[in-house]
């Protein structure tokens, strides 16, 4: 089955329920809700709807981050946090900002949990050791964990996700997974230009017919494809006409 939606909430969560079938909440990552907020959502959306989560940004971005700045968190709270949160450390802080990042998951009913790591974690032993001690700690509780890496050699990234039982996020545009198990998660963030990633991207019919014949010859229960770019709602509504799928 494909499934076609967007990377953060472009219209009115109801509205956006009639056209697509499945939301990866992205405010999650700047700031959890509270769980009757959480609760609202699942209220507003059909029994068969799907959300995943993004993971908050205390598990996976260090408070130098400029991310933080949407936090809500006073600056006293945040200098507490210095040091100790962030590229997958195993502290206390970190698998705390996980437990609650779960229990909004378990609310919205997720079946998938987005974890992106800046570009910032390098491919280093560190790093390495901090991510699988913390997915060895980290509660699962039947929810699968999709990870994102940025600038990892391909195949190291997938033998990663096959170790720790993973779902391999990759933008289709770039490269495609080296990893798959029965599901596959897309994101597709733009274009790419010298390194950096154009948001403002408008994906043309031609790049929407490739990448449909990219996914034809993928073998998973389940394929996500979900736009980040501007034009998300757009370009995932043509994309959903072009495939004639949920």
């Amino acid at each position: 089955m494909i499934w076609v939606g967007c990377c953060g909430l472009p219209e009115g969560l109801e509205k956006y329920a009639k056209r697509f079938k499945v939301l990866e909440i992205n405010s999650t990552f700047y700031k959890l809700p509270k769980l009757e907020t959480a609760e609202r959502w699942r209220e507003k959306v059909p029994e068969d709807f799907k959300f995943s989560v993004k993971c908050h940004q205390g598990v996976t971005h260090p408070i130098k981050s400029p991310t933080w700045r949407r936090s809500g968190l006073k600056p006293e709270e945040l200098e507490r946090l210095e040091g100790k949160v962030g590229f997958l450390r195993p502290t206390r802080e970190v698998l705390n900002f996980w437990e609650k990042t779960l229990e909004v998951c378990k609310v919205l009913g997720a079946e998938i949990c987005l974890i992106q790591l800046p570009r910032s974690f390098k491919e280093s032993e560190e790093n390495l050791q901090n991510l699988k001690e913390f997915f060895s700690k980290a509660k699962r509780d039947e929810l699968k964990i999709a990870l994102e890496l940025r600038g990892w050699d391909l195949e190291a990234f997938g033998k990663i996700c096959k170790e720790l039982d993973l779902i391999q996020v990759t933008d289709p545009f770039l490269q495609m997974p080296s990893y798959i198990k029965d599901i596959v998660y897309f994101r597709l963030h733009g274009s790419y230009e010298k390194g950096r990633i154009d948001y403002k991207h408008k994906y043309s019919e031609k790049e929407l017919k490739e990448l449909k014949e990219k996914l034809e010859g993928l073998e998973a229960k389940d394929i996500y494809v979900m736009f980040n770019n501007v034009y998300m709602k757009e370009d995932a509504l043509r994309f959903k006409e072009l495939i004639g799928t949920a």
